[in-house]
């Protein structure tokens, strides 16, 4: 008789005070007290693991700004002795702690680090434009589909602070398009996004609003401590509160972008200079946020499909629609499509506040069109074109 030897479950995780951490702490050892916080943090079971580039950062900061001076191991080491004061170097710049993941970073000075971050961007976006752009407040509300326009805006350095709103928290039929891992099932979308996103910039000012969009909730949104947003970033699934979204956004004058993430649909709306223009260029037929909060299921849906234009929509989408519910359990999304409706809305985010005259309305980059495949016939015809 075989014997089966009892394996102790091991306890179970489960989400805690670490899931909802998404603000780096920041650390100055040049200043006694900053010392002695570094100094404390090093000391205790929270580091993970401690990554010091200071020196190579630094390096690329004076080729950067001047190229031919720093040829030689001597100039650059003068260089960094007269940047630094003095300091020994490990106390020098800013050392990072991200809670989340036990990571102790030591980076640049915030006006070095925003400037070789960003080295890269020049010409494309110069150095006036960059500080302009960093002065910005931007809001964006659904962090699945928009994940990636919040991540790309935050690498390209459009915005320097941000306001993130999403209720949900990542599942995994989410991976299949949002940049994340297995080890992040469970947090909070938005918590998600700002962690990334102080990822690529620690210096940032980022704040979630975890329940997403309410009632309660819109108005801090909209007018923060920080001021009024400067450009909001629509990509929600609640009908509401893309309605009040846009409720709240004429009344400010806010311009709103918003990726349907079928066949590259970008939809524009500046209500920073028509501040009459109907929500959704009309296709929502008048109804306000109090006039969607009434609607039954079916109402609902029949709204969402009037503003996306039913007709237009991809045939794969059309098919789909009827079988939400039945066959498919959401609308389908692709990574491909909502990375290039990434791109899409932070390109044109960045020319909005840079001034640029973008107009309201629809856009369509269906890649389908731009890189059509060929009928089978066609094909056939080539291919034994070839062989010829």
């Amino acid at each position: 008789m075989v014997q089966h030897r009892s394996v102790p479950r091991p306890a179970v995780l489960t989400p805690s005070a670490a899931t909802s951490q998404f603000r780096p702490v920041l650390l100055d050892a040049s200043r006694p007290e900053g010392l002695r916080e570094l100094e404390a943090l090093a000391a205790s079971s929270s580091v993970g693991a401690v990554q010091d580039t200071i020196e190579e950062q630094l390096d690329e900061l004076i080729r950067s700004q001047d190229p031919a001076a720093a040829q030689t191991t001597g100039s650059l080491a003068a260089m960094r002795e007269r940047i630094c004061g003095g300091m020994p170097l490990w106390r020098w710049g800013t050392w990072v702690f991200y809670p989340w993941s036990g990571r102790l970073v030591h980076v640049l000075p915030r006006n070095d680090f925003q400037q070789l971050r960003t080295d890269r961007n020049c010409n494309k976006i110069d150095r006036a434009q960059q500080a302009d752009l960093r002065e910005r407040r931007i809001g964006v509300v659904g962090l699945s589909v928009g994940n990636s326009a919040a991540v790309t805006l935050a690498m390209e350095g459009v915005g320097g602070s941000f306001r993130l709103a999403d209720f949900d928290t990542l599942g995994l039929s989410n991976l299949n398009r949002l940049r994340a891992g297995i080890g992040d099932l469970g947090v909070s979308k938005a918590v998600l996004a700002a962690r990334q996103m102080f990822e690529i910039d620690p210096y940032l000012d980022i704040e979630v609003f975890t329940d997403g969009l309410t009632e309660e909730s819109i108005g801090p949104f909209f007018d923060g401590t920080g001021g009024t947003l400067d450009l909001l970033v629509e990509e929600c699934d609640t009908v509401w509160a893309k309605v009040a979204a846009r409720e709240y956004a004429r009344s400010r004058g806010i311009p709103v972008l918003m990726d349907a993430n079928d066949r590259g649909l970008l939809d524009v709306e500046r209500f920073d200079r028509e501040p009459d223009r109907p929500l959704f260029h009309g296709r929502g037929g008048g109804a306000t946020s109090a006039d969607v909060a009434k609607m039954n299921q079916g109402e609902l849906l029949s709204f969402l499909l009037a503003v996306v234009d039913e007709p237009r929509l991809s045939p794969a989408m059309r098919e789909a629609v009827g079988e939400i519910g039945r066959s498919l359990s959401s609308w389908p999304q692709l990574a491909s499509g909502v990375m290039l409706g990434g791109a899409l809305v932070a390109d044109t985010a960045r020319r909005i506040l840079l001034g640029e005259e973008i107009p309201s309305g629809r856009t369509y980059i269906d890649l389908d069109e731009l890189i059509p495949a060929m009928d089978p016939q066609t094909a056939f015809v080539r291919a034994m074109a070839a062989v010829r």
